[in-house]
């Protein structure tokens, strides 16, 4: 089954196995944050729309097999929070699957009455805070100019305290960019004042928008998880993909087009699905819409635009 919007079971080391749900076009965000995945944003834009019909979302999603995922989670090509049916989309995947429905965003919009309407029907929302002023915002997540960072961490705030829901916070570290003591402890003071249920310390661990971007040592990790009293995620392979073994290769080429797959990763499944891994992974390879990186000692599978 060929699936545009829908993806997965993924592996999430928040959340499970997660089916993704993605109503934004690639690359398509109000931010071009220096460490995104999928690279720098190619479509700049603060203004909500309808990128796809909401009818055909969830269609795909009425078709998926949900007997072996957690959670379904929102989040895709682009930031979800842009969708201008964001609400309906959340309340049509409730009627048809008996899951927790999980947003991960940015957080841009959490000051925007709209967005706030629209997320209350989630069961969890996962903001994100790397920056702790407006040089740092700019230098980290590279906003639209429209976006503020003193409004953007007050509408952090306003959403948590009249969320229903759990609110879940993601800091992504990184090596000499905001790992030092005096960034922690201003990060710290934000957090503090948003006061989220959890707090989850990432680090880049696949290629990210600019190569100069790098996890941070080990101890630092530790000592920053220690300050702000965060669960640090550590990255493990995992063999909690799925795939139609009739169609495997556009099975994983529909995953590393929002999350991106190290060789073992893609080996771990296609030796699941099929007594020959290794032809698969050369038809993957010649695929036109997949290409290779490396980083850091690893192999990435992207997805090619």
């Amino acid at each position: 089954m060929s699936l545009r919007y829908v993806y997965g079971p993924v592996p999430s080391r928040r959340l499970g196995r997660s089916i993704g749900v993605s109503p934004i076009p690639p690359k398509t965000c109000n931010y071009s944050c220096i460490y995104c995945q999928l690279g720098r944003t190619t479509r700049m834009t603060n203004k909500r729309r309808e990128f796809f019909p909401l009818r055909e979302i969830l269609q795909e999603v009425s078709e998926i097999p949900k007997d072996k995922a957690d959670v379904i989670t929102i989040v895709g090509e682009g930031e979800p929070t842009l969708y201008s049916k964001l609400g309906e989309l959340i309340l049509g995947i409730r009627q048809r699957v008996d899951l927790p429905v999980v947003v991960i965003t940015n957080g841009g919009l959490l000051c925007e009455p709209e967005v706030k309407k629209a997320l209350s029907f989630a069961d969890v929302v996962l903001p994100s805070l790397d920056a702790w002023d407006e040089k740092s915002f700019r230098r980290i997540n590279r906003p639209h100019p429209s976006l503020n960072f003193d409004r953007v961490v007050e509408g952090l705030k306003t959403f948590t305290q009249e969320f229903r829901g759990e609110v879940w916070l993601e800091v992504m570290l990184m090596k000499n960019v905001n790992d030092d003591d005096a960034a922690l402890l201003e990060i710290k003071k934000i957090a503090e004042k948003v006061s989220p249920k959890k707090i989850y310390l990432n680090v880049p661990i696949r290629p990210p928008a600019e190569s100069w971007v790098k996890p941070p040592d080990p101890d630092v990790v530790r000592k920053a998880a220690e300050v702000l009293n965060a669960i640090a995620l550590d990255f493990l392979i995992s063999n909690s993909y799925r795939v139609d073994p009739q169609d495997a290769v556009n099975g994983i080429v529909s995953i590393i087009k929002r999350h991106p797959m190290t060789e073992p990763e893609i080996m771990n499944l296609l030796g699941e699905v099929s007594d020959n891994p290794e032809e698969l992974l050369e038809g993957l390879r010649k695929h036109p819409k997949v290409i290779l990186k490396r980083w850091r000692s690893m192999t990435f599978y992207h997805y090619k635009p």
